[in-house]
């Protein structure tokens, strides 16, 4: 996700240096910050009229008493477009609606904005909550539709609906019926998209919306498409009616203003945004979270969700004990770096921690380094691992070989790993906190 908001995040990071060292802070001052915020937003094609009422409402709060009056009134600033951002992104965190089961979510969205692969995703997620979801392959336009949700179902492992000749309000009654039966407490209904808003996918979607009488209407919107993607999702809000939002392909490159813009000009909540291609990166959206990433604060929360689930409470228990006692072996450090590995890319970890916005700039952190690593490791003997003293010459050329790598990349790891244990050991004795850059490898930008 970092990549989409990066360079919004470098502006609002350069506006906020400017204002942190000023110990008064004038009507000119503000409006000068403002302008540059205003610029930025723009540049991330936020919505026009989202600009002018998110900054008319900084600017209202930040010409009044509590900043004229504070000790630090470049901080008062920087809380209150925290906060307005937040409003704007939607307030609070909206979960799926609870109802007598089974709870039934349409899934509605244009072609190609990945609302089949979204339908899945969100199966798996409520499928690890202990949930018995049910998929139905109700876009019957598109066989291609029907075949990666049956795809989908299988790797996931959840039941499916398919009737290909079928017709979509019918194939939504039914499945309800089979929900009911079976105790699917879920029930996920997939739609026919089109390449842009028309009559005849209204109609169709009216229809599927009577039959099955859904909880959510879900509207997946590809945040790769900009405004388009605000123009859409405000269509199908006019036209059809939806209980919320999910802002696919978050983890791209585009500028990022459709998941600034979708709430507010929809009224409809943000609910989950896709991060990712795999089937677990879907992740129930935080505005508090969105606007503190956005503006470099970080998001230690969502960070250490993800470090909870990658990281068994037992297994590290185990591995601290081992810390302390200098028992810490490679075997560890691989265990360790597989764990970190699976919370997702390096960037995005490092970019939840506030302030690391610099630091990503200047320090080259790379997922290959990870594989490396793996590589290596899994080239030693049992024996090496635990005691990775005996690796002379010969060995380190038998490893390198096996990994395919060079002798000076093992020679690298190594000294890595003693520098690791030195400062986990520092660590448990209370004695320090380590650099970032030392703890994760990285490497000074040249």
């Amino acid at each position: 996700m970092s990549l989409m908001f990066d360079l919004l995040t470098q502006r609002f990071e350069s506006v906020f240096s400017g204002l942190r060292g000023k110990g008064k802070l004038t009507e000119k001052d503000i409006d000068a910050a403002l302008r540059e915020v205003r610029l930025a937003l723009l540049e991330a094609d936020v919505n026009v009229a989202v600009v002018r009422a998110f900054l008319a409402r900084v600017k209202e709060r930040a010409l009044g008493e509590d900043v004229s009056k504070s000790i630090t009134p470049g901080q008062q600033v920087i809380k209150i477009v925290h906060e307005e951002l937040v409003a704007t992104l939607g307030s609070e965190a909206v979960p799926l609606a609870r109802t007598a089961p089974p709870l039934t979510i349409l899934m509605v969205g244009l072609q190609g904005s990945g609302k089949t692969t979204t339908a899945g995703k969100l199966a798996q997620q409520l499928k690890s909550q202990g949930k018995r979801p049910l998929l139905v392959a109700g876009d019957l336009q598109r066989p291609a539709a029907i075949d990666q949700l049956e795809t989908l179902a299988n790797r996931v492992d959840v039941p499916v609906v398919v009737d290909r000749k079928g017709k979509a309000p019918k194939l939504a009654k039914s499945a309800l019926k089979e929900a009911s039966a079976a105790g699917n407490d879920v029930v996920i209904v997939d739609t026919a998209g089109r390449l842009q808003i028309d009559e005849d996918l209204m109609k169709e979607l009216a229809a599927v919306r009577k039959a099955a009488e859904p909880d959510e209407v879900l509207l997946v919107v590809d945040a790769m498409t900009g405004q388009d993607a605000v123009n859409v999702a405000k269509g199908f809000q006019d036209q059809i009616g939806i209980t919320g939002i999910v802002l696919s392909k978050l983890d791209g490159d585009a500028r990022g203003g459709a998941a600034i813009s979708a709430r507010e000009v929809t009224g409809a909540p943000i609910k989950f945004a896709g991060v990712g291609e795999g089937l677990d990166d879907l992740e129930p959206f935080h505005p508090e979270r969105m606007a503190s990433r956005i503006l470099g604060m970080g998001d230690v929360l969502t960070l250490i969700e993800k470090a909870e689930t990658a990281f068994d409470e037992e297994e590290a228990e185990k591995t601290a004990a081992k810390l302390q006692k200098g028992e810490f072996t490679l075997e560890d450090f691989l265990q360790q770096f597989q764990a970190m590995k699976s919370m997702g890319p390096l960037q995005d970890i490092l970019a939840m921690l506030p302030g690391s916005g610099s630091l990503l700039r200047e320090v080259d952190v790379d997922d290959r380094d990870l594989k490396r690593v793996e590589a290596i490791i899994q080239s030693m003997t049992p024996e090496e691992r635990r005691n990775p003293k005996i690796i002379g010459g010969s060995r380190k050329r038998r490893i390198a070989s096996g990994a395919g790598q060079r002798p000076q990349d093992v020679n690298r790891l190594l000294k890595q790993f003693t520098d690791a244990q030195k400062m986990m050991k520092t660590l448990a004795g209370g004695r320090g906190t380590p650099s970032l850059e030392a703890l994760m490898g990285g490497r000074p930008k040249r």
